[in-house]
């Protein structure tokens, strides 16, 4: 007789994915609280990070869930693209505030925005993504727009571009830009805290795709991410 030995096969089932796209700056926090919610459902939470026209065309395929830096960020986004994000789902996360980055050490002393206005120190400045118009806001408060408009030695389109001409030119000393980039540029920048009184902060808007095909995980990451966990790990990025 022949002996026929039957071997059991497994079958894994494929996770569901759920794809989010924005800028680079909330990426670590949105990042980490993905990690977590996706090994507790079950699921896989991609986030996708950079400036717009890397991810656009990819996202248009198969996003769920699209962030901004900054809520003018989503606006704008939503207005370029109608009836791409349901206006319904949209959800302020946490708001975060800017500071001074400096060079590791301080070397130019910089302690204050007035210190920005002073003879030899060059910034560095991002027009566009989340930080426009952001050091303005702040220079206003203390009367120092004309002299840090003089000592701005180039402008970069979004923070990529900035933080690559931050790595390249040394002779930059400062640049106004969101405190959470510290966190994720310790290596190569200090920072020099802003205080409350003169301090801008900006949101964190996040919304479900009308296109979405997985609409109730997209809901449920979000109110993760509104949890006090959730909370915590933003609070450990910079966010208030």
């Amino acid at each position: 007789f022949a002996l026929l030995i039957f071997f059991p096969v497994f079958v894994q089932a494929q996770k569901d994915t759920l794809y989010v796209y924005g800028p680079g700056g909330p990426f670590a926090p949105i990042e980490e609280c993905a990690k977590i919610f996706g090994s507790r459902n079950n699921i896989i939470v991609k986030v996708t990070a950079g400036p717009e026209p890397k991810w656009i065309k990819t996202a248009k395929q198969n996003a769920d869930l699209i962030y901004g830096g900054a809520e003018y960020m989503l606006t704008s986004f939503s207005m370029k693209h109608a009836n791409f994000i349901d206006q319904n789902s949209r959800t302020e996360l946490y708001k975060r505030g800017a500071a001074i980055l400096v060079r590791p050490g301080n070397p130019k002393n910089i302690r204050s925005i007035e210190d920005l206005s002073k003879p030899g120190i060059n910034i560095l400045d991002v027009n566009g993504a989340g930080q426009l118009g952001l050091w303005e806001d702040i220079a206003g408060k203390k009367d120092a727009i004309d002299g840090i408009q003089k000592n701005i030695k180039q402008s970069f389109g979004n923070t990529a571009l900035g933080i690559a001409g931050w790595k390249e030119d040394k002779s930059f000393d400062a640049w106004i830009n969101y405190e959470s980039w510290h966190y994720r540029l310790k290596d190569i920048t200090a920072v020099v805290k802003l205080p409350n009184s003169i301090n801008v902060y900006r949101g964190t808007p996040i919304a479900v795709t009308t296109i979405s095909k997985n609409k109730d995980p997209a809901k449920q990451f979000i109110d993760f991410m509104k949890t006090k966990e959730g909370h915590t790990i933003f609070k450990k990025w910079g966010w208030k």
